[in-house]
């Protein structure tokens, strides 16, 4: 029965259980609708799928495809060119579903607050508020990306090259990665604002709140920003480690990958991330998961993978496999050292700059220096996050709703 009790917890969390009650409770089921379309209107127009223009005739659809788009139709009618590529018009259906809840919630907890007026200024309302804004924020800057080969979203394609590992001319060849990196940060960024209803909802009566929901926001202190810089720092890192293996496929073709290349695909890339981002968005959670408290056995398979990731991100790989696709910072030190590829020397994805300066420092030795600690001591590695949630200390009872589910602090 508690096993049930917690995959019901968990499966509510996904499916952005507490967010959609709350707008249909507060009577706020149009405005997410209207918030919905506008974005979806203005994403058309921005990205160049909606050219508004006066033309002869009457309506043509016309199937095309694209290497990079994919299938999908050109519709020809009197007002304009409407492009409906089908992969990108389902991301774009589904990335404007997200800011639609997103920008909704903010809104009613923006009203909230405003009620509220005697409650302090850092408060849990404060806090999700924010976090209903950032979707939209993100979404704002690879605005009108999917399908998009306009200079209106360069800046914003640009910037998503330089995270993950890509280049803009290759993500402007393949649309279809723009879709799905619009679509993962929507998906993780309403995880965590449903986390912050469910946790801190019930301190402002909020009619869609988890009954239960008692937990108190932590005091505001030095130990607590840097606490949550540090969630913050994860959160970043492993989003963009996570994409950069799609990132990846812009190049490489996945069938044709080599199974050097797939362990790093699945083990430094996709295990480090989920790391990194399971611990920023659910702290309690994973010191229960990592000191052994949800069982010794599960606990040393998750440090193992940690390690081995970890090792493989900052030290790198020997020769054989690092010229196969599985490397790390080390084998990058030693092409800039001028080492041969014979040592292992794997030459690094940018040139140096801002771009190299993020992936060595944000995503090899943050995501990979705080899993080999974790795995090796996962209570100091996993005490600063905790200050954001309270516990000062991994032994101490994790911060909980009374639903069960874990605290995003």
């Amino acid at each position: 029965m508690a096993y049930r009790g917690s995959a019901d917890s968990y499966l509510s969390l996904l499916t952005l259980r507490e967010i959609r009650r709350y707008i249909v409770r507060s009577h706020a089921v149009m405005m997410s609708v209207f918030i919905g379309m506008v974005y979806g209107l203005l994403a058309l127009t921005q990205s160049g799928m909606l050219v508004l223009v006066n033309l002869h005739g009457g309506y043509t659809v016309l199937p095309v495809s694209s290497p990079g788009s994919g299938p999908g139709y050109l519709v020809l009618a009197p007002w304009g060119v409407l492009s409906l590529p089908i992969l990108g018009v389902i991301a774009m259906v589904l990335v404007a579903g997200g800011v639609a809840l997103g920008m909704a919630v903010a809104v009613l907890l923006a009203v909230a607050l405003v009620r509220r007026r005697g409650a302090p200024s850092g408060g849990p309302a404060t806090i999700g508020s924010v976090a209903g804004l950032t979707p939209a924020m993100i979404t704002l800057l690879a605005f009108g990306a999917c399908c998009s080969t306009t200079a209106a979203a360069s800046a914003g394609v640009g910037v998503i090259a330089q995270v993950s590992g890509s280049t803009t001319a290759a993500l402007l060849v393949n649309n279809w990665f723009l879709s799905i990196f619009q679509v993962g940060i929507i998906a993780i960024a309403l995880v965590a604002q449903e986390a912050l209803l469910r946790v801190y909802g019930g301190l402002f009566g909020l009619p869609g709140a988890a009954p239960g929901a008692t937990a108190t926001a932590p005091r505001l202190s030095r130990r607590t920003a840097a606490g949550t810089a540090l969630r913050a720092a994860l959160l970043v890192a492993g989003v963009t480690w996570s994409l950069a293996m799609f990132a990846a496929w812009t190049t490489v073709a996945p069938g044709a990958a080599s199974a050097a290349t797939w362990v790093d695909w699945i083990v430094v890339h996709q295990g480090l991330a989920a790391l990194a981002i399971g611990t920023a968005l659910f702290p309690s959670a994973a010191a229960d998961l990592f000191t052994g408290r949800l069982g010794a056995s599960v606990a040393r398979g998750l440090r193992g993978i940690a390690l081995v990731g970890g090792g493989l991100l900052v030290v790198g790989a020997p020769p054989p496999l690092a010229g196969a696709g599985l490397e790390g910072l080390g084998n990058e030190l030693l092409s800039w050292a001028g080492a041969p590829a014979a040592w292992g020397a794997v030459s690094p994805a940018y040139g140096p700059g801002a771009a190299l300066a993020f992936r060595w420092g944000a995503q090899y030795l943050l995501l990979g220096g705080f899993a080999i600690v974790l795995a090796l001591r996962p209570r100091r590695a996993l005490r600063p996050v905790l200050w954001s949630v309270g516990p000062t200390d991994p032994t101490e009872e994790p911060v909980r709703s009374e639903s069960g589910a874990p605290a995003i602090g």
